[in-house]
């Protein structure tokens, strides 16, 4: 019989507190269930650990460090008919005793989200996947380590494909069960282009079962990346289940996409894709819409953000097109509700519009569901209509009455009771990306924290060694999504409060300038009556290569620590960029390659062949690599690491590498500029995938630069989302875009030599937009960023708002503040503060809350006049920062406003900041 242990008291019911307050005794939380242990921490969070043998861990992790930073709980415990049932009043935990690791069935949780109960399963689908043998399995449907899910090439089956293997240890895993002993072919749909390496060549993968080296699969090229070729090993397995994974080690080449796999017997031919039967869906649930049976070219897709399940009903974009489901359980003949979650964005070149969808149950009469706009592709609300069923099984079915109903995409649908709440699905709020590099209007992101139904599990299971100890943290906040976050930061450590003056005007452009032109430029800044904070040189200051030099080029910078001791004394702080790499001919490479004790790896990089990088996971790498920072003798207040391109890499399993070297930064100059929650080689630079040990311990270090983006409307109307989107997934509050982009998009003639400018009512827009983001950093890659630059009126307005940042930095400073203390981030999306609002879900791509009391919504649309449509809130009257008119809380309006002003307003009952 399975033993159980319980120590607990009569303890009062107190929400968690921040970090550091309290220290509890963790032995009086805990419940153990023979190899299953359970500690409460607090009414709605509670740690699940399965270790064989009992083998549980209390140190900390690099995620976990606040675990005794939680008040005590009270809680019961019981088992009753093989289940043991933890109850914190918030939460309910269920563990069938004795039934072994945590999966799909055998451990739940229930909660309520509003007045939705919610059952979940935490554990389902994170244990590594099963492939059937003589299946076809997609790839991007396995356990994915260091390489992302991509579809950017053709003729994939399934939803997209695994791209990458660009670095050593990423993998692809599967479990197989075979019944018998013998050799099977493990057959693979891959293709194999020239690669980031500049080689077209035959490549590698190892194959390993159960963790041993099992064989080795060769790829041939293939004609291009849209063509797709078989490739197969034979691997030898006993009967049983096996772990078996493709893996990059050490000496396997990689830079190959696959597509799918399966495992065969001798002759069997490689099967097709077995495209999905339509499921039914039961009375009172929710179900995905792409489900159904599908007609006139209605699809499942995946290419947004914000879904639940894995898709989202697609294409509806003709008369013919529609879906049918089979609802099954209908208590009795009468009228009921069918609830719809969709989004509805720009389609093509149409204007935004509100858009009818047919709803049918059975023969009856078609009812017109009008769906409103959301703000964007990303964000869904939640419509209902009422439709007359007859008790038990029926088919409701989405159409398309005229040419221009529908365009609209529906995630999710349920058929419910008139007095039914409407039901919100296990669908991602916000989500995060290691940076935005060459994101032109929008972008895939990854789950952080924040679920609709109000439940999460952060797995720190990947903070172990044993392959076998699963560790993962049940958040159930329901809809108080501001205690996730506040819990998140006890249990994982707070976001990074920067120095005040972090908040205020950032520059800096990739520009080859001098000593004196940047001199020239901080007098113009004064001239012109422009506050300026913080300096950051770009690459070309560097010596003797200007990519990734290890000295100061004394032809641009004499006497760099003079320059920088000047600007400080005139209130600006400085920062030089850092790329991660070294060439074999740097006068500074024998040095460092002995520190490193000869570990330097010659890679190629952006300077060329003959180039090094390091393992920041080898200490004595490591080590090399900051002598090298030291060395330069430059007096910096920050480091800038642009780790965008090189192959440097952490070795290390157990922290990603963004996490292990911006630590590594923030405990010599107090917080790390640098990308965030992963590594290079998870995806390469333009499509970063997420990795194992997930996003959580960034925050505490790091200011998240986001990388290079295209300049154009639709980018900075996709970062106006994006950074409330990542705070609130990630709890990291200080987020910071390149203000006007990085590069290409609408680009005009620029002021200087071999430079380009926006569009001046571009340039106006996405400077009012950087008044109100965490950190406002004005930079491009050669194109102009200045007010006086610009045209009269763009330079007026960027004028106005940079100087309106300077006196919001008080307010800002306070915001992050409150970030750190309580982990609500400086930008809230709007669904952090009023939950049970539809709404807030669907203007959360165009508007938020700036710090508690601005509401903020960016001009997003070309032109000098622009009008934008902004909710307003409930509860609170919202008068209009620039203007002073009011308006009611609950209700929608049209901003218009010119250059010189966007929507901005303040909450009643507060000041107005600055």
């Amino acid at each position: 019989m399975a033993s159980l242990a319980l120590v607990t008291g009569s303890l009062a019911l107190t929400p968690a507190s921040p970090a550091g307050a309290h220290t509890t005794d963790r032995r009086s939380q805990t419940v153990i269930s023979g190899d299953a242990r359970f500690q409460v921490l607090s009414p709605t969070l509670i740690r699940t650990e399965y270790s064989p043998g009992g083998h549980f861990a209390d140190q900390d992790t690099h995620n976990v460090i606040g675990r005794d930073d939680f008040r005590p709980t009270r809680f019961t415990k019981r088992i009753s008919h093989g289940w043991l049932t933890i109850d914190t009043g918030a939460a309910t935990v269920r563990y069938r005793v004795g039934s072994g690791p945590f999966d799909h069935d055998n451990l739940l949780v229930r909660l309520t989200a509003g007045r939705q109960p919610v059952t979940a399963a935490p554990w389902a689908g994170l244990g590594t996947p099963e492939c059937a043998a003589g299946v076809l399995c997609e790839a991007e449907d396995l356990a994915l380590a260091g390489m992302s899910v991509a579809t950017d090439h053709r003729d994939f089956t399934g939803t997209g494909f695994a791209a990458g293997f660009e670095g050593t240890g990423s993998a692809l895993t599967f479990a197989a069960t075979p019944a018998t002993a013998g050799t099977r072919q493990l057959s693979v749909r891959y293709a194999n282009s020239t690669g980031g390496d500049g080689q077209n060549v035959s490549r590698t993968l190892t194959v390993t079962v159960d963790g041993a080296a099992a064989g080795t699969l060769t790829l041939p090229p293939t004609a291009n990346w849209d063509t797709w070729s078989l490739a197969s090993v034979p691997v030898d397995l006993t009967a049983g289940r096996h772990q078996i994974a493709l893996v990059r080690t050490p000496s396997d080449s990689g830079n190959v996409n696959i597509d799918s796999l399966a495992l065969l017997g001798t002759g069997e031919a490689y099967p097709a894709p077995v495209p999905p039967s339509p499921q039914p869906c039961a009375f009172g649930t929710l179900c995905e819409a792409e489900a159904g049976a599908l007609t006139g070219g209605a699809k499942s897709a995946d290419d947004h953000n914000g879904y639940a399940g894995d898709g989202f009903l697609a294409g509806l974009e003709r008369t013919d097109a529609g879906v049918a489901l089979t609802v099954t359980g209908v208590p009795a003949a009468g009228d009921y509700r069918v609830q719809l979650r969709y989004a509805n964005g720009q389609a093509g070149s149409q204007p935004v519009q509100s858009r009818t969808v047919s709803v049918t149950a059975n023969d009856g009469p078609a009812v017109t569901a009008t769906l409103a706009p959301t703000s964007g592709w990303d964000f869904w609300r939640t419509q209902q209509v009422t439709v007359n069923l007859r008790a038990g099984t029926n088919t409701v079915a989405l159409g398309c009455p005229t040419e221009s109903s529908c365009h609209v995409n529906v995630d999710t649908v349920a058929v419910t009771a008139r007095t039914a709440p409407l039901l919100a699905p296990h669908a991602p709020l916000g989500g995060y990306r290691r940076g935005l590099d060459g994101v032109n209007g929008g972008a895939r992101t990854y789950a952080g924290l924040l679920f609709q139904d109000g439940w999460s599990l952060l797995d720190d299971s990947a903070s172990h060694t044993s392959a076998d100890h699963q560790d993962g943290y049940v958040f159930a906040y329901g809809q108080d999504y501001r205690r996730a976050l506040r819990e998140l930061s006890t249990l994982t450590g707070p976001t990074k409060l920067l120095p005040k003056w972090a908040y205020g005007v950032w520059y800096s452009e990739y520009y080859d300038r001098t000593a004196a032109e940047f001199t020239d430029i901080v007098n113009r800044f004064r001239a012109e009556g422009v506050p300026l904070d913080v300096l950051v040189v770009d690459t070309d200051f560097k010596a003797p290569d200007r990519w990734n030099g290890w000295s100061i080029d004394e032809t641009r910078f004499p006497d760099w620590n003079a320059f920088a001791s000047s600007l400080r004394k005139q209130g600006i702080r400085t920062g030089l960029n850092i790329h991660p790499s070294i060439l074999g001919s740097d006068p500074a490479f024998p040095r460092a390659q002995e520190i490193a004790k000869g570990r330097l790896q010659r890679t190629g990089c952006n300077s060329g062949p003959d180039c090094y990088v390091f393992d920041f996971g080898d200490a004595d790498q490591l080590k090399a690599y900051f002598w090298l920072h030291d060395q330069m003798n430059a007096d910096v207040d920050f480091w800038w690491l642009d780790w965008c391109c090189d192959g440097s890499r952490s070795s290390r399993t157990d922290i990603t590498g963004d996490t292990l070297i911006n630590k590594e930064y923030a405990d010599r100059t107090g917080f790390a500029f640098s990308r965030a929650y992963g590594s290079l080689q998870a995806g390469g630079y333009g499509n970063p995938g997420p990795v194992p040990t997930g996003p959580w311990a960034d925050k505490r270090t790091t200011l998240h630069f986001t990388g290079d983006t295209i300049s154009n409307w639709e980018t900075l109307r996709f970062t106006v989302g994006y950074t409330p989107a990542e705070s609130a997934a990630t709890g990291l509050a200080a987020v910071s875009h390149d203000i006007g982009g990085h590069t290409g998009g609408l680009q005009e003639p620029g002021s200087e030599p071999g430079s380009t400018k926006l569009p001046d009512d571009l340039y106006a827009r996405w400077v009012q937009a950087g008044t109100f983001q965490p950190i406002d950093r004005l930079h491009s890659n050669h194109s102009d960023r200045l007010p006086w630059q610009y045209g009269e009126a763009a330079q007026a307005s960027a004028k106005k708002f940079l100087n309106l940042r300077k006196k919001l930095q008080p307010y800002t400073y306070a915001a992050a503040a409150e970030a750190t203390r309580t982990g609500t981030p400086i930008t809230r999306a709007m669904y952090l503060a009023y939950p049970q609002e539809q709404e807030a879900y669907a203007f959360a791509g165009s508007q938020y809350l700036y710090g508690p009391d601005l509401l903020v919504a960016p001009v997003t649309t070309p032109g000098t006049t622009a009008s934008t449509t902004v909710w307003f809130p409930p509860g609170s009257t919202w008068t209009d920062y620039f203007t002073g008119k009011k308006y009611r809380g609950g209700t929608t309006a049209a901003i218009t406003t010119t250059l010189d002003t966007m929507p901005v307003f303040v909450r009643s009952g507060a000041e107005r900041p600055a």
